[in-house]
């Protein structure tokens, strides 16, 4: 399943509407901000249909699943928009990631958790937003919105720290480009970041990680964050992104990839859209001087004209890497 959906989900109290485009969307918030409303209705609707009194407006089926369930409708369900409840508890488990992973459904998660198990974007998790209400049927009018601000203080100043979510070709580029007074660390992974933040306490630190599979390490970051102002994250989508970004790799094709994403990244054949970007950069590169290899970076990237172009594309944080 690739694309973006337009979901309205509505009875005579209620309004829902929002927008679908990745293959996980995550929703999180305190109790009474309306998540279990909207799992109901859609349970109601998939059992009642229009006899609920409830309407649901969207190109592809939208459905839930539980505990005992979990397994049979996901197996059964092809191209539809699957709604979980935080009390279906194996989505924290492998086995729930590993039939996901294999689908061609969006997941909407409703959970608290962060699901390390599952590779979702930073910018597909949401809270729920409650507006006014319509003077004839009083309805509430509700709407998702990003949970999490990550580009708010970026460009306060040259960092003492970069840190580099991996120890590949990103890691390797970025430390090639940057000032020899800034000291460039790579955490070894997403999971590691967090704890690896100790080490600087008293430090500017500029984090750099793949926003497409961060989402699950961004509720404890964020909430330090908020206690820490000297340190801040850049989450482009990824590397391979950066590249893919910069112009460097010719082609319409290319572009519009770019332009929308959604368009274009089918759900059961990346688990996220990093592993999309990735696979795409190789192909496009094969048996050129630009070639691809994850693990270590070619050294043309660092030629003048092609370095260049991709700190182009880093334009919200040149001032961060010291770079002008």
């Amino acid at each position: 399943m690739k694309g973006k959906y337009h979901v309205i989900i509505q009875n005579n109290r209620i309004k829902f509407e929002f927008d679908i485009k990745r293959n996980i969307t995550i929703i999180r918030g305190d109790s009474a901000t309306g998540k279990t409303t909207l799992i109901n209705l859609v349970e109601t609707y998939e059992r009642l249909g229009d006899e609920s009194g409830i309407s649901i407006s969207c190109q592809k089926q939208c459905k839930t699943l539980n505990n005992s369930n979990w397994e049979s409708v996901i197996e059964q369900s092809h191209n539809c928009i699957i709604f979980i409840d935080e009390e279906t508890k194996v989505i924290t488990t492998t086995e729930f990631a590993g039939k996901i992973k294999e689908s061609d459904n969006y997941y909407v998660i409703i959970t608290r958790e962060n699901l390390p198990n599952l590779p979702y974007s930073v910018e597909e998790v949401y809270g729920i937003h409650t507006a006014g209400k319509y003077a004839d049927i009083r309805q509430t009018y509700s709407s998702f919105f990003r949970l999490y601000r990550v580009n708010e203080k970026l460009n306060n100043g040259v960092s003492d720290v970069l840190m580099v979510e991996d120890t590949n070709s990103g890691y390797e580029f970025f430390n090639a480009i940057i000032p020899v007074e800034i000291n460039c660390v790579s955490a070894g992974g997403k999971t590691k970041i967090r704890t690896l933040l100790n080490e600087y306490k008293n430090s500017k630190v500029l984090i750099i990680a793949d926003g497409a599979a961060f989402g699950s390490e961004m509720g404890e970051l964020y909430l330090y964050m908020q206690s820490n102002p000297e340190v801040c994250i850049y989450l482009p989508e990824s590397f391979e992104w950066i590249i893919l970004s910069s112009g460097l790799i010719d082609g319409k094709r290319v572009a519009d990839i770019i332009s929308n994403p959604e368009e274009y990244i089918e759900s059961s054949e990346s688990f996220s859209w990093e592993q999309y970007f990735t696979k795409l950069l190789v192909e496009e590169t094969k048996d050129t001087y630009l070639h691809y290899n994850k693990s270590h970076l070619n050294i043309n990237y660092l030629n003048m004209r092609e370095k260049d172009a991709l700190v182009n594309v880093l334009e919200v944080i040149k001032g961060n890497l010291g770079i002008h």
